[in-house]
């Protein structure tokens, strides 16, 4: 018997079995799946950012907004892969102007993930059905190279020289500076930090970062020693925040946006090259690269050994400005400024 005379030969036996019991095809179908009503974007939203992480809610929360404001008394169910599409052309071409800004591609990218975000939550709640989620139907725009590299080791000084004489807290920006600097740390790594993550004998340090990492990070003597007196002088618990300001309160991203705005006033370049304190990652795991290697380089920057972290590196120790000049300068064997 051929394979298709055995599958008709199957399924006439079904058929017959279903008829024998009373049931249709159609009523299979009706009673596949009973799904609860799928709650509006307005009653929706606040379940899914009370359930994610803090990190994620600060990515996410302003285009949850966003959707809010256009579809709030729409439900889940409703939209379409067109109609995300057509919100996310609108965000592109509303996205605040900046200097930095590319287009809004960036916006229209972010809301495509806050969106997969929220219907990857409605799945597994049992809203809809995963095959009918419109937000997966939908590409995120291409992203574009990174403008960020490492910045030069004069160009650093003067940073430093800027946050250390200037400003209501010196003492707190040039430690900020130096955290950065010494770790390659992220923000959340360095607002996340605790006086019992130091280890004085070792010298090492916690750092918890985004998707819930943990890393033991080194640290020299010295920079210690500045964290210790920090967190006695400023009055920080042992579980509570270290980094803290003069009054005792807790430090939150607040700073390092004031901090680099006030930068940025007394050097020009910092504010037409948009620097930030994510600038001196780069420039951290770029001179590790050159110096001790990519797998080090890859400790060093908190990316894990297997999956995708370890291409990740790479972005973090691309040809800098200086090195890309010095190599134009050889070639046309004229001097150039940044060589």
């Amino acid at each position: 018997m051929s394979d298709a005379a055995a599958n008709r030969a199957e399924l006439d036996a079904a058929r017959l079995l279903l008829a024998r019991m009373g049931i249709s095809p159609a009523d299979l179908l009706d009673a596949a799946v009973a799904r609860p009503v799928s709650p509006t974007f307005a009653e929706y939203v606040p379940v899914v950012a009370a359930a994610v992480t803090a990190g994620t809610r600060r990515a996410y929360g302003s285009y949850w907004k966003r959707v809010v404001e256009h579809w709030g008394t729409r439900r889940l169910d409703e939209p379409t892969p067109s109609e995300i599409e057509q919100l996310a052309e609108y965000v592109k071409t509303h996205v605040v102007a900046r200097r930095n800004a590319r287009g809004g591609r960036s916006a229209a990218e972010h809301l495509i993930a806050a969106l997969r975000c929220l219907y990857k939550r409605a799945v597994a709640d049992g809203f809809i059905a995963a095959s009918d989620n419109p937000a997966l139907k939908v590409a995120k725009p291409r992203r574009l190279p990174s403008t960020r590299r490492a910045v030069a080791d004069a160009r650093l000084a003067e940073i430093n020289e800027v946050a250390g004489s200037t400003g209501d807290d010196p003492a707190l920006d040039t430690l900020l500076l130096r955290l950065h600097t010494e770790t390659a740390c992220r923000r959340g790594g360095a607002l996340a930090l605790r006086p019992a993550d130091l280890d004085p004998e070792q010298c090492l340090i916690l750092l918890r970062e985004k998707g819930d990492s943990m890393r033991w990070q080194p640290v020299s003597p010295t920079l210690m020693r500045y964290l210790q007196r920090h967190a006695e002088e400023r009055g920080a618990t042992e579980t509570g925040p270290l980094l803290r300001y003069r009054n005792g309160q807790p430090l939150t991203y607040r700073r390092y946006d004031h901090l680099w705005v006030r930068i940025g006033e007394h050097l020009p370049w910092v504010y037409v090259q948009q620097i930030s304190i994510h600038w001196l990652r780069h420039t951290t795991l770029t001179w590790v690269e050159r110096n001790f290697g990519y797998a080090i380089a890859r400790a060093y920057a908190g990316h894990s050994e297997g999956g995708g972290d370890a291409g990740t590196t790479a972005t973090y120790v691309r040809a800098t400005l200086q090195e890309i000049a010095a190599a134009l300068a050889a070639l046309t064997n004229e001097p150039h400024p940044l060589s």
